[in-house]
């Protein structure tokens, strides 16, 4: 198999990182997806690409001696900005102290896109803060790995199952902590482009994005705050961007999934998700190549908690020593189904209308309410049957709030 020959991947740009000819660009396709592609030309056939790639190989080896916790930062301002419990970020901080290196994400608001980047020093890390939920570009950040240093680097599932052969073929593994976390898939940047140019017609051009955000309280994160050049104080703070948000109602855009928002009812109704995140994902659960996984923690035994608890799953004897060697953090222990309550177990499927509405993404003629009139029946539909599909639920109340959509 050549790398050519790979079309709607997971995108995670090892393929790039390793090619010894640099004979590989990762750029978006006509979806709006990351995908690999090959000058072969310089191609030597070396292999490496396809050793590397998580999309071409089968599965992750069951895990064994996994642990499973539940916690949160006790710092009330870390526990505040990030989105859940803020153990990512007590685990980067801690990390860094330990004169690990930090590659993470952040929003590149000049690009807008999500990318990788290696976190300087403390204050470059919080641009981590927080989840993006669109695709992240990797390959600059990547190829910047100093086989001589050590790094922790955060990634989706599929990318961090890719690192995992990376570095092993690289003979480097004992230098790199990984973590992932529940992902849910990621929608074309198409999305995210749509949303972008009807909220830069009130805000001007955006120099800040955050996708989560506990103005309301944990259980009604998901909201999209925006800040456009046309703000008056253009001042971005970072090491407190809750209160940033708290303070700046005139000048940001915050949209929250309840009030409605565009882009996560589309998002979540799973209708412009990349082709292997509803055929490919091998990575649910408890499937994981990285030594920690984080996500929020949704299960019964903390939905009263209204300021975030992180779910935690240590697969590998160095992830948990990471987690029990935290400092200013509460832990509790949990069974992995309490850890794994209310994430996705399965894979979507593809919706019918899935390519009709990407081409409605890509036409500037169309416009985001023209999209929603056409698709939300879709979306209504299918989030009515997961509903009644949940008997833990309560049904009648949940149904008549989203029938008002």
């Amino acid at each position: 198999m050549n790398i050519s020959n790979i079309k709607d991947c997971y995108g995670c740009g090892l393929c790039a990182t390793i090619c010894p000819e640099h004979t590989i660009e990762i750029k978006l396709n006509s979806e709006g997806f990351y995908e690999p592609i090959l000058h072969k030309k310089n191609c030597i056939s070396c292999g490496l690409c396809i050793k590397t790639c998580s999309f071409a190989t089968k599965g992750n080896t069951p895990k064994k001696n996994i642990q499973s916790y539940a916690g949160w930062s006790n710092d009330y301002t870390t526990r505040l900005n990030c989105s859940s419990g803020g153990i990512c970020f007590e685990i980067l901080k801690q990390l860094q102290e330990k004169n690990y290196n930090i590659c993470a994400v952040k929003y590149n608001a000049e690009l807008e896109r999500a990318e990788h980047y290696i976190a300087e020093n403390y204050n470059e890390l919080f641009k981590s803060i927080g989840s993006k939920y669109i695709q992240s570009y990797t390959v600059d950040a990547f190829k910047q790995f100093d086989k001589n240093r050590k790094y922790v680097v955060v990634g989706t599932p599929c990318q961090i199952d890719s690192l995992r052969r990376y570095i092993r073929i690289k003979r480097i593994e004992q230098n790199f902590i990984l973590v992932d976390f529940f992902c849910h898939g990621v929608p074309s940047i198409f999305l995210w482009k749509k949303y972008l140019n009807i909220a830069e017609k009130e805000i001007g051009k955006t120099i800040y994005a955050s996708w989560r955000n506990k103005i309301k309280e944990w259980h009604e994160g998901y909201a999209i705050a925006l800040k456009g050049n046309k703000a008056k104080n253009k001042y971005i703070n970072w090491q407190n961007q809750y209160m940033m948000l708290k303070q700046e109602k005139d000048d940001i855009i915050n949209s929250r999934l309840s009030d409605g928002n565009l882009f996560y009812r589309f998002f979540l109704g799973d209708i412009c998700l990349g082709k292997a995140c509803y055929t490919n994902c091998k990575y649910k659960i408890d499937q994981s190549s990285a030594d920690i996984r984080v996500g929020d923690l949704w299960g019964d035994k903390y939905r009263k908690n209204k300021e975030g608890v992180s779910a935690i799953i240590t697969f590998t004897e160095i992830g948990n020593n990471v987690i029990n060697s935290l400092k200013n953090i509460t832990l509790e222990k949990c069974d992995i189904k309490t850890a794994t309550e209310r994430q996705m177990h399965k894979n979507p499927g593809i919706p019918h209308e899935r390519d009709r509405f990407i081409n409605c993404l890509k036409n500037d003629k169309v416009s985001f309410i023209d999209e929603l009139q056409i698709f939300t029946p879709y979306i209504r539909k299918k989030k009515i049957k997961k509903l009644l599909s949940n008997p833990t639920d309560i049904i009648k109340n949940r149904v008549r709030k989203l029938l008002k959509i």
